[in-house]
């Protein structure tokens, strides 16, 4: 039988407040909310260039893929570098006061697809690269706080294994698009020395896939962003049934070219850095455990839908390790923002008072 004052506190503590989780990524943001909404927008921010652009759109402001999409009437920014705010080296450029202003108007528009009631507070929790400096949390924080009413941050690999109760024995990889996120889990709060950020993530991936598709299809024309395209619809390591041909253009006319081996390639250079990643983090832990967190890799992020790259991560730790076993997240777009919603709905309703 439920003790009457924990459910009174459990009442007061829900009572009004929308407590909401937050995947703020270098490519997309990720929210889920305790209204039950789920919402992914790209963390791409749009501002009409001129008088002209602002008659045609009719907005101030867009966002994502209607951002993208109109993104020869904008000055478009993409706030987020490698997880985090992007630094200036002079924070009172103009450069540096838009990246801010984008960067706040993208988490209010977060905060808006979650839909809160007028008359709810706004509880955040924020996911962030597992060694984002101090200075660069407490940017996304102040960000942050014109759009809710108390807001924190945790580790983004943290929130993953959170969400999903695998506190110990667990190996967490985050693949996003700016960085590559390990944590290891043992039953407690992980510390410095239980994570590692890599800088090679989707973005990577990316710029080696513009290199070897320039290196290879003479005088074919793209962008990065169509690059992107083709990475997140083909992505995969290994071996594949069909040949992957797509069309670019050749002096404006459409052209195919085969691109099976060079997504192939590109993949590639996630494996080996991530590999060492887990072998720092394996080999300076309990050597009793050891074990343990080899055969527990849990692969989530973005990152992680690229078939076929838990198989290839677990052939390196063989060869490197003397064995591994990876498993896939079965949410990995949402897998950071619903553990960072339930570390939002565990926190005691003081400890939220105290963050205001």
């Amino acid at each position: 039988m439920t003790d009457t004052n924990e459910h009174d506190d459990d009442l007061q503590k829900e009572h009004g407040v929308l407590y909401i989780g937050m995947d703020l990524g270098t490519s997309r943001t990720s929210v889920t909310a305790s209204n039950g909404v789920r919402e992914t927008v790209f963390s791409i921010v749009g501002y009409p260039k001129d008088i002209v652009s602002r008659k045609l759109l009719k907005k101030d402001v867009l966002f994502g893929r209607e951002a993208l999409e109109k993104r020869l009437s904008l000055n478009i920014f993409k706030p987020l570098e490698h997880g985090v705010l992007k630094n200036s080296t002079d924070p009172n450029s103009e450069d540096a006061k838009q990246i801010v202003r984008a960067a706040k108007d993208l988490i209010a528009e977060a905060i808006r697809i979650a839909k809160p009631r007028k008359d709810e507070l706004v509880y955040a929790v924020i996911g962030a690269p597992a060694q984002a400096s101090m200075h660069n949390k407490e940017a996304i924080i102040e960000a942050a706080r014109a759009s809710v009413d108390s807001v924190m941050l945790c580790s983004e690999p943290f929130a993953v294994a959170y969400g999903l109760e695998m506190l110990e024995n667990v190996l967490v990889i985050d693949i996003g698009a700016g960085t590559t996120d390990l944590c290891r889990m043992h039953g407690t709060m992980p510390e410095e020395s239980d994570q590692i950020t890599l800088d090679t993530a989707g973005d990577t991936v990316d710029q080696e896939l513009s290199r070897l598709i320039k290196e290879s299809c003479p005088n074919a024309q793209f962008s990065l962003q169509m690059i992107k395209d083709i990475k997140e619809r083909h992505s995969f390591i290994g071996e594949t049934a069909e040949r992957i041909k797509v069309e670019l253009p050749v002096d404006g006319k459409p052209t195919e070219f085969d691109v099976t081996d060079q997504i192939r390639e590109a993949c590639k250079v996630l494996i080996d850095p991530i590999v060492q990643g887990l072998n720092r983090l394996i080999s300076s832990f309990d050597p009793e455990f050891q074990a343990n967190l080899r055969n527990r890799v849990l692969l989530a992020g973005g990152g992680s839908m690229i078939k076929g790259l838990d198989t290839a991560i677990e052939q390196a730790m063989q060869r490197d390790l003397g064995g591994g076993k990876v498993i896939r997240c079965e949410e990995p777009i949402y897998g950071g923002a619903n553990g960072a919603l339930k570390i939002a709905h565990d926190m005691p309703a003081e400890y939220w008072e105290t963050l205001k």
